[in-house]
């Protein structure tokens, strides 16, 4: 099995959500010795925000596109690839003011390409082209944002990432959402990590199977 393991988080030997994605990838190394893992950390090699050369690129028939075109679009054509070639994912991220870090949104917009990883039907319907079965997003969240918390209906995070891989084929990944872990007491954060980390363990265990 091939994975993509991919960390998103400003931060480094102190994020908590690459520590729990190491964890996550540790357990599976011991399910699965032969694991292929291709990482990228999207926060020290960051995909080029949408600029106009990038969207008229994108937007131009392949057949068409000029050698600047082309030149304009080869990150995330190689991006693309790294995501077609792998049968799993383990995206890892904080929640920054309620949403995604803006380097993860980058990596959406550059993997989000027609003919690539989704097509246009002759009817005009949209057809996702990933389609593991294994993909996890592993967030971090500094306040409860679980239902029936105060601060549940803030969560632009989770929406977000699940409308973007649908779009691309991917209809029901996992999410294991460690929360709070900022704004709370010291017995809190630590409650929050063991939930997270017990939820890694049984999901290694099924993606092992």
């Amino acid at each position: 099995m091939k994975l993509l393991h991919v960390d998103a988080s400003a931060k480094r030997e102190w994020s908590n959500s690459r520590a729990l994605s190491r964890h996550f990838i540790d357990l599976l190394k011991q399910q699965i010795p032969a694991l292929e893992v291709d990482y990228l950390d999207v926060a020290a090699d960051t995909p080029a925000h949408v600029s106009e050369a990038f969207t008229v690129a994108t937007y131009t028939p392949a057949a068409d596109r000029t050698p600047a075109m082309k030149q304009t679009l080869e990150a995330s054509d190689a991006l693309c690839k790294r995501v077609l070639d792998a049968d799993a994912f383990v995206f890892a991220m904080p929640m920054y003011n309620f949403s995604m870090p803006s380097v993860f949104k980058a990596f959406i917009d550059n993997i989000v390409r027609t003919d690539l990883t989704y097509k246009v039907g002759a009817d005009g319907s949209y057809q996702g082209q990933l389609a593991p079965e294994k993909v996890l997003f592993l967030t971090t969240r500094g306040a409860d944002l679980r239902p029936g918390s105060p601060l549940a209906g803030m969560d632009a995070l989770t929406p977000a990432l699940r409308a973007a891989f649908a779009f691309m084929g991917v209809p029901s990944p996992t999410f294991v959402d460690a929360q709070p872990l900022t704004f709370s007491a010291v017995q809190e954060r630590e409650a929050a990590l063991v939930r997270a980390k017990s939820e890694l363990a049984a999901l290694a265990q099924r993606w092992a199977v």
